[in-house]
């Protein structure tokens, strides 16, 4: 077998048995790797019910074929389990080096299962691995634990760890990586946290896994390489990488403000690219990455001045989302929520909804708009579980809005318990659908649709957009998250997205046309809505087409500044391209895949899972 090493490895914190387990050619045909073999591995090794938090949820870290060659931006991993957050099928991609050195330990994959008594990490080196103790570092922040386990084991492993706020079970806790990668949204920090794995170390003795055609897959990926530095943008993008986006956002009235009430920030060129342009002093990229995206500011606040890593969203949701206008400011928090193992998305998102919640009287003693001492105090609250609203906003904006009542799910900003990334989408239905249908909650990474919406005209409910959509996240939600490699060099500079079956060819000897990653993206995207089904109705929750609605709040409450001032999405028009969006999905108009669509895409052994839970549609 070509590009694949063909096996994971299977750990079992209760019984601390660790065993290689065979991965049979059909399934990597079939799901590729990543999120792919992801939710194939979830749904085969978690029981229907399961309790996120408890020790028969299964964490999955899973690199894909391409992981590690010499190809653009090559250097990720998927991590998943099932959602403490949503309840839901839960992952995120990471650039790392854990990933590299994941593939060269000979695996495609870490399955996590159990929980340990006490602290401990997962150290695999040179074809050996072992449970060791962790209890001297149980409760160190990410800047104390990464030089540590670097000097212990040497600064090229590969590490994956977590911070406070995972080991305190916060819902929105994630796994981090070299200061300042995070990977994870929903929970997974919290997953790892809770069967007591602080970190995992990874040095891989081996080769990459032999490719089909070595001269070829190095001259494909000179070619991209090249392909890449010359496109049109690539120097702008070097600058500025996603910060661009703060500008472009405020301009077309995307940018979240005031917990998306507003698309426009009024103190938007006080956080936007070219103020971080003149703080920023280094750059930093994933593993065989050209076109690096994490821009390393030094900041000042007060008697602090440090480092952080910023983009788009975590700057646009602890900034204009929470009414701060000043980027030291931001990048504090940014970088605090890294040393803690907190998503800044959702962080953002729900410091932001405490700020409403304060100023509708439904909290007391709460947090004013644009306080950031408060921002700072209440973001170490959330890690440690601190106070009755640190403890409340840990649970995230959904559960924070049940308890608090009086209306607050109409300001919790979120699809299926994920806190929506950092687009407004007052005005932008294809957008708002891409939210509501994406596979882990609301979160960009599917469907970043906003940009073809406004060329396609922003007040357009047509069943074009939605099947615009529908092969966006096909490509970007799993393809590329399968294969596993980065979006952005086609997303940001145009790479040809014929170059990946290329890749895939001269990786895995195996001919793949588009037509038979679209299938494999169906496949992927039905069995993930097959596991949300299936968790819910075992749960007890139930399941309806409700499910992929946005809140309320972009329906009932109009923009009142900028140019699309008035601007709100018609339910009548969302539900209409939600119906077709499950039509060309073959769903039922619940959004449950239908038995012919479980049959035609060899999903049979889901829909003997799903028969005894819910009726299914022929």
């Amino acid at each position: 077998m070509f590009g694949w090493n063909g096996k994971y490895l299977l750990v079992n914190l209760t019984t601390k048995k660790i065993t290689e387990v065979s991965l049979d050619k059909e399934t990597l045909l079939n799901y590729l790797g990543g999120r792919g073999l992801a939710i194939r591995l979830l749904w085969d090794l978690v029981k229907p019910g399961t309790d996120p938090l408890s020790p028969d949820n299964v964490l999955i870290f899973a690199v894909g074929p391409l992981t590690g060659y010499p190809l653009p931006s090559s250097g990720k991993m998927v991590i998943a389990a099932k959602s403490p957050l949503t309840h839901g099928y839960g992952d995120g991609n990471i650039g790392t080096r854990a990933a590299v050195e994941l593939r060269k330990a000979g695996y495609d994959a870490i399955v996590v299962t159990g929980s340990s008594d006490k602290p401990v990490k997962l150290v695999i080196e040179c074809g050996k691995a072992s449970i060791e103790p962790a209890e001297d570092i149980w409760s160190m922040r990410v800047h104390d634990l990464e030089p540590k386990l670097y000097a212990e084991y040497g600064k090229t492993v590969g590490a994956l760890y977590i911070g406070p706020a995972g080991e305190n079970l916060v819902k929105f806790a994630t796994v981090i990586s070299e200061f300042g990668r995070s990977g994870g949204r929903p929970g997974m920090g919290a997953v790892m946290g809770s069967k007591k794995l602080k970190a995992i170390v990874i040095k891989g003795c081996k080769e990459l896994p032999k490719p089909a055609d070595q001269a070829e897959l190095v001259q494909l990926g000179a070619e991209a390489y090249r392909a890449v530095k010359e496109a049109d943008g690539y120097d702008f993008w070097i600058r500025q990488g996603t910060m661009m986006t703060v500008e472009w956002s405020n301009k077309n009235s995307v940018l979240p403000t005031y917990n998306f009430r507003e698309g426009v920030y009024d103190f938007a060129s006080g956080i936007d690219g070219y103020t971080m342009e003149k703080m920023k002093v280094a750059q930093k990229g994933c593993p065989n990455c050209n076109m690096p995206c994490g821009n390393i500011v030094e900041y000042q606040v007060d008697s602090t001045r440090a480092k952080a890593e910023l983009d788009y969203e975590n700057v646009a949701m602890l900034g204009s989302n929470i009414g701060i206008g000043d980027l030291n400011k931001v990048s504090h928090l940014n970088k605090l929520a890294d040393d803690l193992g907190l998503d800044t998305i959702s962080l953002g998102s729900s410091i932001a909804f405490a700020m409403e919640a304060t100023e509708k009287g439904l909290i007391k003693d709460g947090i004013e708009w644009g306080d950031f001492d408060a921002a700072v105090q209440l973001t170490e609250d959330i890690a440690y579980r601190r106070g009755e609203l640190g403890n409340l906003m840990a649970e995230g904006t959904k559960a924070a809005a049940e308890k608090l009542g009086n209306g607050a799910m109409t300001f919790a900003m979120q699809v299926k318990g994920l806190e929506i990334s950092a687009y407004d989408c007052h005005a932008a239905p294809g957008m708002a659908l891409a939210y509501g249908t994406s596979s882990i909650g609301a979160h960009h990474k599917d469907a970043w649709f906003i940009s073809l919406e406004i060329k396609m005209g922003r007040d357009k409910y047509t069943d074009e957009k939605v099947e615009k959509l529908v092969w966006m996240q096909n490509v970007r939600g799993a393809v590329f998250e399968s294969l596993v490699t980065c979006r952005l060099p086609w997303v940001e500079l145009g790479l040809n997205l014929d170059y990946y079956p290329k890749f895939l060819k001269a990786a895995t000897g195996v001919s793949f046309t588009w037509d038979d990653l679209h299938k494999l993206a169906e496949r992927v995207y039905t069995l993930i809505r097959a596991f949300w089904v299936r968790e819910y109705t075992a749960e007890g929750r139930g399941w309806g087409r409700y499910m992929d609605y946005p809140p309320e709040r972009w329906f009932t409450e109009p923009l009142t500044k900028g140019p699309l001032a008035g601007a709100k999405l018609d339910k009548d028009g969302y539900d209409r391209m939600l119906s077709k969006y499950y039509e060309l999905r073959g769903w039922d108009e619940r959004g449950i895949p239908r038995k012919s669509t479980l049959e035609m895409l060899g999903l049979d052994f889901a829909y003997k899972g799903l028969r005894n839970l819910v009726e299914l549609k022929d």
